[in-house]
């Protein structure tokens, strides 16, 4: 939830064809009076209306692809994907080909997150109009979905090949690295667009640079970028989080508790804040509120998280067998965890039965995890 940035922004809105292009039947004079009246009606929000005129239309022509893809936009405008894929395909049944319907299809199957079919679709597009930008960044968008790294990328290149700085390219090349967790390489197309205009950079763009230099570890450079989205927006979440984050990081725990506590003023019971903040209360050395906004997150559901917090506070206080009751329980939910095996080793170390933390280490490591800290710990104890 937390990791999510692109929060839809790399998904295009506009209109494939402009105000000018709009699509309107030819043949009767009541047929093309009632197409550019349908579409101009659409153009202009006025969907029920807009229907009824498409439908005279078919009263008039029952198969008429005006008038279905003109359904199939009301239909999606609306956000019935289902029932607008029905009339693009009884369009495509009759005209096959038809790029308003093709696109359009495309489209709903994309809402639907039905990427392969979307893409098949689009690629029909593309066979009668190969220099869409448009369709190009769409595809691209779509393979990304379905993680085809190569594809996708080819792509947006395409279209910066057509048009050298294409946000939405650019945007969407951003995600893609960012999903494979290229962070160096999604950075450098978010500072594009940044670079270009500065001061006017949407907020997604600023919490996504903050996000690639909080992934890399360089903390002090993300804070930049999320001081500049709160900003813009103090309550924005991303940005919130991306700060407090920033700041954990950097072993400024102090300064975190301010930006943990604005996010859970909105949304109180969320667990993973509420954890964070009593770790952030925990570091700084305020173990009685630490403890208490552990029991908050405990109040609201089981978390394994809290109990792990509440086990070290017991393990700083000298309370070794209430730590190492509570860390073997919590190792019975969470095997794979390395923190609960470093911290119950620690405790045992703590009351000199070194035998049983280097046996707690073993067996993590039996389940084929590498881990430096676990490894690290493990050789001074048998050494």
């Amino acid at each position: 939830m937390f990791e999510s940035i692109e929060n839809g922004y790399s998904e295009q809105t506009d209109s494939l064809f402009p105000a000018q292009e709009l699509p309107h039947a030819e043949g009767t004079d009541e047929l093309t009076k009632l197409s550019r009246e349908g579409y101009l009606l659409l153009k202009a929000n006025e969907i029920d209306r807009a229907e009824a005129e498409f439908k005279k239309m078919l009263e008039l022509d029952e198969n008429n692809n005006y008038a279905l893809v003109g359904l199939g936009d009301a239909a999606r405008k609306r956000n019935k994907c289902k029932e607008a894929a029905e009339y693009y395909s009884e369009c495509l049944r009759h005209h096959p080909g038809n790029n308003y319907a093709l696109f359009g299809l495309a489209d709903c199957y994309k809402n639907m997150n039905l990427y392969a079919k979307a893409i098949e679709i689009w690629e029909q597009y593309l066979e009668h109009d190969n220099a869409n930008i448009t369709v190009f960044t769409r595809v691209a968008d779509a393979y990304r979905k379905i993680h085809d790294f190569q594809n996708s990328k080819k792509l947006y290149l395409k279209v910066l090949e057509i048009e050298e700085n294409n946000p939405y390219a650019l945007i969407g090349l951003g995600h893609l690295h960012y999903d494979f967790k290229k962070y160096r390489e999604a950075l450098v197309y978010w500072q594009k667009i940044f670079d270009q205009n500065p001061e006017n950079v949407d907020i997604r763009i600023l919490t996504s640079i903050g996000n690639c230099y909080r992934k890399m570890k360089q903390f002090d450079r993300g804070v930049y970028y999320f001081e500049k989205a709160l900003e813009k927006d103090p309550d924005n979440f991303y940005g919130l989080f991306g700060l407090a984050d920033c700041y954990r990081g950097m072993k400024q725990q102090q300064h975190s508790i301010k930006y943990w506590e604005a996010i859970l003023s909105k949304d109180p019971n969320n667990k993973v804040i509420l954890t964070r903040m009593g770790d952030a209360y925990r570091h700084i050395g305020d173990y009685e509120k630490a403890e208490q906004i552990y029991q908050r997150a405990l109040d609201i559901d089981y978390d394994s998280y809290a109990i792990l917090g509440l086990a070290i506070l017991c393990k700083i206080q000298g309370k070794y067998d209430e730590a190492i009751t509570s860390l073997t329980h919590l190792l019975q939910a969470d095997r794979k965890n390395y923190r609960i095996y470093l911290e119950l080793a620690d405790c045992y170390i703590h009351i000199n039965e070194k035998a049983k933390a280097i046996e707690v280490l073993q067996a993590f490591q039996q389940y084929g995890i590498k881990n430096q800290a676990v490894s690290d710990t493990l050789f001074s104890l048998q050494n």
